[in-house]
C-alpha cells in the first residue's frame, strides 16, 4: 500500500498514543493483565497520581483499557486491555523493538 502523505491518518493514531506514559500503560496491561490503580502506580516509577489518573482517562474514553469499579470501602478499581486496545499490540511491540536497537546503536556509537 503507497501512503500518501497528505492522506496519511498517522497524525489521529499518534494523537491517541502521545504521552510519556500511554504506551507503557497498556503494555503493562496487555503482559500483566487486569491491574489495580496502586499496581500501575507502583509499575510505572516517577508518575505522578494525576498524570495517571490523566492517561488512564484518555486511554479509557478511546475505548483502549477498561475501568470497572467495585462499590466497596475503600473503594477498589481496576483497569484493563480491551479486545480493541490488543490491536495496539503489534504496533507497541515493534515500536519497543525498534527503541532496543535504538538504545543499542547509540551506546555503540558512543563507544568509536
Amino acid at each position: 500500500m503507497k501512503i500518501q502523505p497528505n492522506h496519511c491518518k498517522l497524525q489521529g493514531a499518534l494523537s491517541i498514543l502521545v504521552g510519556k506514559w500511554k504506551p507503557t500503560i497498556l503494555l503493562f496491561l496487555m503482559s500483566e493483565g487486569t491491574m489495580r490503580y496502586g499496581e500501575l502506580k507502583k509499575a510505572l516509577v516517577g508518575i505522578t497520581p494525576k498524570m495517571l489518573t490523566n492517561q488512564l482517562r484518555e486511554l479509557e474514553e478511546e475505548g483502549l483499557i477498561s475501568r470497572e469499579v467495585y462499590p466497596q470501602i475503600p473503594p477498589k478499581v481496576e483497569y484493563s486491555i480491551t479486545e480493541y486496545g490488543m490491536t495496539l499490540k503489534p504496533i507497541l511491540e515493534a515500536m519497543h523493538e525498534w527503541g532496543t536497537k535504538h538504545i543499542t546503536r547509540r551506546i555503540e556509537t558512543v563507544k568509536h
